[in-house]
């Protein structure tokens, strides 16, 4: 009777510890996502960037929309928009999400990417090369273009790449469909993740504690991510990564060809985006940052003097000094910006890859990419002007005859028979003579029509580039011919003109005057050049224009030019964090603190000896884990939030319930003995009895 007096309380202190632990511990044991790129319950707009295939998006704190880069299709043309609290940017067009839960998009669409005017109750947009996705508030997703995404739910945040569509759920897991032939949608064993980006053959997730995860195409080491720490946002180019860390810094792995990954001295930067070649990034100051393609400082030209002809391609700008030297900015990485050494040049012309140079005796020099034998210019002589292509250098000889060195693939250097010719333009697969009687001959690729100049007359210059051409008649009319998606052609109504330029995307007009007009994609700063005055000549590139003045000084516009001039505008919001007994915050810590609308802050409680953390309560729409102890959230409002910390009952239950065990062994031992001593006791009785 004493033992079971002895066990009644020990049940009774187990019947207590099962009673008393916390439903919260069933809770932690699963996770609850939610995406910090995520704009539910966002009233106003958030700052913020989206890079395409070649424009770049910025949202203002307004709620308006503006765009540099490739216009092609429209992608640019988003001026009009308001309201907006999210963009997104595809390969050719643009999305943006209304405070509203409508959606607007524009640009190229041939695979209905941008049938978008339906759609409601939309939270967050994602766009990719040829679809476009929709986050309802419900937790399903729309959409239209190239991949289905099926009966998905309790989806908190989608990301579209070249030929998949990652979603990312509120559990924490991810979901692929599309294109899996490189991995990139085996992303069936990824938890824990709080945000995800698709790139071009590449998928890749940020975990909860910061560290990284990726798979698919790792032909240039974009997936290579498995060192990161302290990341809070990733962005995925085509064959490049870029993770934003909680410092504000930026790291990034994977092709660097057009300098995308040349982010390694970024600073203050509060969220990234990532194109097909460039990264660009928004400061805490609103302002916008870029690197890659078309930010090679091809427009760095405010130092020049005594300039007296400049030439521009794609990605470097070329400029001849009174005394016969040479200067070059821009992308080098075939040695075109390698002039320093020229002397006596009196004509410069830029290529795609390269740079060629006329000397005064009439002999050529040509620097950069040679694999079609563009640069193999060192026997010619008697050479009064040469143009550059897209890979191949045509010069005019001083007898009215043309010789043309490298690519050859669609006719361009068939000129040999040519004669009177008094100037040449080079497109990217076309050449275009002038002849003496003012009429135009052409060359080589027509597809939309650049080579259908027969019926010209009274020419006195062209210009030829990308896919098609331009001439100024001698009354200041000009007229074009070739792709004109973008408006590149719309020279009809010019006068007084002098000189043209084009770029294939965006054709520039010089006025009698000095001042300077330009139609087609704005990917040259067309509307940067308005104020231009007292200019003589006029060059485009691809993503830039470059004008001449008489003072032999020389200015640019472009995407760079322009971006250096963005700033967003900077929204702020506070959060007021605490805790519970039994713990604190460790980062960012207890208090009030205050962070630009759209960043996205860590959060990590630690809780004391003796207890565990529960749960984040309070404004916690946009923490990305309520059950984890370190997560992130974004900033999209003024927040208060809690860390709730619990006594560790497992930890007490173990303990108390091994004194139980102890107990009960220690009760079971005495009866043992016990029983052993009667035992021995009765085996000593029964030998007396014997004797």
């Amino acid at each position: 009777m004493k033992n079971k007096r002895m066990l009644l309380p020990a049940l009774l202190v187990i019947f207590l510890f099962f009673s008393l632990i916390p439903s919260a511990s069933v809770a932690g044991s699963s996770t609850m996502a939610r995406s910090v790129a995520s704009v539910v319950g966002l009233g106003q707009a958030t700052p913020m960037v989206a890079a395409g295939y070649a424009h770049t998006v910025g949202l203002k704190a307004d709620g308006t929309v503006i765009a540099v880069g490739e216009n092609l299709f429209g992608q640019c043309n988003v001026g009009g928009w308001t309201d907006m609290v999210q963009v997104a940017a595809g390969s050719q067009h643009t999305v943006g999400l209304r405070a509203n839960g409508t959606v607007a998009a524009m640009g190229y669409s041939d695979g209905g990417q941008c049938n978008v005017g339906n759609w409601t109750d939309i939270t967050q947009v994602a766009a990719g090369y040829d679809q476009t996705l929709g986050l309802k508030a419900d937790g399903t997703v729309l959409a239209v273009g190239g991949i289905a995404v099926g009966s998905w739910t309790d989806i908190v945040q989608v990301a579209a790449g070249f030929g998949h569509t990652v979603g990312l759920k509120a559990d924490g897991t991810v979901v692929a469909v599309g294109y899996q032939g490189l991995g990139q949608s085996d992303v069936g064993d990824w938890g824990n993740i709080v945000q995800v980006a698709a790139g071009s053959y590449h998928t890749v997730g940020v975990e909860a504690d910061g560290t990284v995860v990726a798979v698919g195409d790792n032909a240039y080491g974009q997936c290579n991510v498995g060192n990161w720490a302290g990341v809070i946002q990733v962005a995925a180019g085509y064959e490049y990564t870029v993770g934003l860390r909680a410092d504000g810094t930026v790291v990034a792995v994977g092709k660097n060809d057009q300098g995308q990954c040349d982010v390694g001295n970024w600073t203050d930067i509060i969220q990234i985006g990532a194109g097909a070649w460039h990264t660009v990034g928004l400061k805490n100051d609103g302002t916008v940052v870029a690197a890659g393609r078309s930010y090679y400082g091809q427009c760095d030209v405010s130092g020049w003097t005594d300039i007296s002809q400049i030439t521009a391609n794609t990605m470097h700008t070329v400029g001849r000094k009174d005394i016969g030297s040479v200067v070059a900015v821009g992308w080098n990485d075939y040695g075109q910006c390698n002039v320093g050494d020229w002397t006596d040049i009196i004509e410069v012309a830029a290529g795609y890859h390269h740079t060629v140079g006329l000397k005064a005796d009439g002999t050529v020099v040509a620097v950069g990419e040679n694999s079609y034998g563009q640069c193999s210019v060192g026997n010619w002589t008697d050479v009064t002007g040469v143009v550059a292509g897209g890979a191949h250098t045509i010069g005019v000889k001083a007898d009215g005859t043309v010789i043309a060195v490298g690519w050859n693939g669609y006719g361009q250097c068939n000129v040999g028979n040519w004669t009177d010719i008094v100037g040449v333009a080079a497109g990217t697969r076309h050449t275009v003579g002038l002849k003496s009687d003012n009429t135009v001959v052409a060359v080589g690729d027509s597809e939309y029509g650049q080579c259908v100049v027969g019926g010209w007359t009274n020419i006195t210059q062209i210009a030829a580039a990308g896919f098609n051409t331009v001439g100024c008649r001698a009354d200041g009319t000009a007229t074009a011919t070739g792709l004109a998606l973008s408006g590149q052609c719309d020279v009809g109504d010019w006068t007084d003109i002098t000189q043209v330029a084009t770029s294939g995307s965006h054709t520039v007009g010089l006025e009698a005057d000095g001042t300077v007009i330009a139609v087609g994609s704005d990917a040259g700063g067309r509307y940067a050049i308005n104020s231009w005055t007292d200019t003589t000549q006029v060059a485009a590139g691809s993503y830039h224009t470059v004008g001449l003045r008489d003072d032999g000084t020389v200015v640019a516009a472009g995407p760079e030019m322009e971006l250096a001039k963005w700033n967003l505008g900077v929204v702020e919001h506070t959060i007021t964090i605490s805790s519970t007994a039994g713990g604190s915050i460790d980062t960012p810590g207890d208090g009030t603190f205050t962070y630009n609308a759209g960043m996205i802050v860590r959060l990590i409680a630690r809780p004391e000896k003796g207890y565990r953390f529960v749960k984040w309560t309070g404004d916690v729409g946009t923490v990305a884990n309520v059950n984890g102890a370190t997560t992130v959230f974004a900033m999209h409002g003024d927040y208060t939030i809690t860390a709730n910390f619990a006594l560790n009952w497992p930890l007490i239950g173990g303990i108390m319930a091994g004194a139980v065990v102890a107990a009960g062994l220690t009760i079971f031992l005495v009866r043992r003995r016990r029983a052993a001593a009667k035992k021995k006791q009765s085996r000593r009785r029964a030998a007396r009895k014997k004797h």
